[in-house]
């Protein structure tokens, strides 16, 4: 990149930012030019990933940071460092300092975060903030709270701060994922990759000759954004980890392709029944969930720490928790159905009795699925 190779065009970089920053007509209109086309590309991700964003860029604060400025300023927050104006964490004045104004009068990512937060607090009355960002940022973030603190933006009493930091994805070798040319992987190729795999994956089960091709494009997708999805978050978050395309499709172990298979296999078991298990509140006027057979015990015990692991997760802002909670009911249901009948049928293959109870079972466990397949933004199809 030019960027890191030639010194001028580093400087004349660093200029243009100055000059975009003072809203100088030309710079601007550059710089619309170019958003408008990232933003395109952007969304065609977003889409794809089922992601709806508020989007606030840098440019979102442009005025807000005029206002943080002139706010620390008069509370004699800021103190002039050869030529730039800087402002101490805490009390302290240890540690590395916030650059708030730069010599040549342009702001920084410090400046724009303490007016992002000052912002998300004073206009959107946020009482819980949620940083998600790499874990190389983590003294950056603790200096922006200790700041914001210190200067009356940020009260501990009233408002949570949480940087959720996360570590670095690897490739085979151990090292950073990056291509065979050493460049970054791109999503949108990422993504292809998956379609691919997923596909080749579904053709080997036969599920090409038993869908239709609308189902077979919704399981395709399903499993193939699901399962780059779930890799990401099963995972300790603050660990780092290895990519593999063949580990993320098994369909074996926790991965997103066994707990969409699970899913699929319990939403067919009362479609197969014959009866109309759509309306459970109507069902369970006629019939009650008896648990007899331990295996049954030990769903409904499964099913029912749904409400523990959510506080856990929320308190700790670790998904790993619910990932492993999602494969525990996963394996919990498969005991339960190999042992126990939900729809009993003759030799000649003729429903002879439908146990509505286990049946019930099986809803539930398919409501307590989805609903964390919601939060871990998995998309569930019926049939895979």
């Amino acid at each position: 990149m030019l960027f890191d190779t030639d010194d001028n065009f580093k400087r004349r970089a660093y200029n243009r930012v100055v000059t975009l920053q003072n809203g100088t007509t030309e710079s601007i209109k550059a710089w619309k030019l170019i958003c408008d086309v990232s933003r395109k590309e952007f969304q065609k991700i977003y889409d794809r990933l089922d992601v709806t964003i508020n989007e606030r860029g840098e440019s979102f604060y442009q005025s807000r940071m005029v206002s943080v400025v002139e706010f620390l300023r008069n509370k004699g927050f800021l103190e002039l460092d050869e030529g730039r104006e800087i402002m101490w964490p805490d009390d302290s004045k240890s540690g590395i300092p916030l650059t708030i104004v730069k010599s040549d009068g342009g702001y920084t990512y410090d400046t724009s975060d303490m007016a992002a937060i000052r912002h998300r607090i004073e206009e959107d009355h946020a009482t819980w903030i949620i940083y998600v960002v790499d874990s190389g940022q983590s003294t950056h973030f603790n200096a922006i709270f200790k700041a914001a603190e210190r200067c009356g933006i940020l009260n501990p009493n009233v408002h949570r701060v949480d940087h959720v930091q996360f570590g670095v994805v690897l490739g085979d070798d151990g090292k950073k994922f990056k291509t065979r040319s050493g460049d970054t992987v791109k999503l949108s190729d990422l993504l292809d990759e998956g379609m691919k795999y997923s596909l080749k994956q579904l053709q080997q089960r036969g599920r090409d000759k038993i869908l239709t091709p609308k189902e077979l494009l919704e399981a395709q997708e399903a499993v193939a954004y699901g399962c780059i999805k779930y890799t990401d978050l099963c995972h300790n978050r603050i660990s780092d980890y290895i990519f593999s395309f063949d580990k993320m499709l098994d369909d074996r172990g926790n991965t997103a392709v066994y707990l969409l298979y699970t899913y699929s296999r319990i939403c067919s078991i009362a479609r197969s029944s014959g009866k109309d298990f759509s309306n459970v509140e109507d069902i369970l006027d006629k019939f009650n969930i008896e648990l007899i057979h331990e295996k049954e015990w030990k769903l409904a015990k499964t099913l029912l720490k749904l409400h523990d692991v959510l506080i856990k997760c929320a308190n700790s802002l670790f998904l790993h928790f619910l990932c492993e909670f999602c494969y525990e009911v996963s394996v919990v249901f498969t005991e339960f159905y190999d042992s126990c009948y939900c729809i009993e049928k003759n030799e000649a293959g003729q429903i002879i009795n439908v146990n509505h109870s286990r049946i019930l079972i099986c809803e539930a466990t398919a409501a307590v699925l989805r609903k964390c397949f919601h939060i871990l933004g998995l998309k569930p199809v019926t049939k895979m």
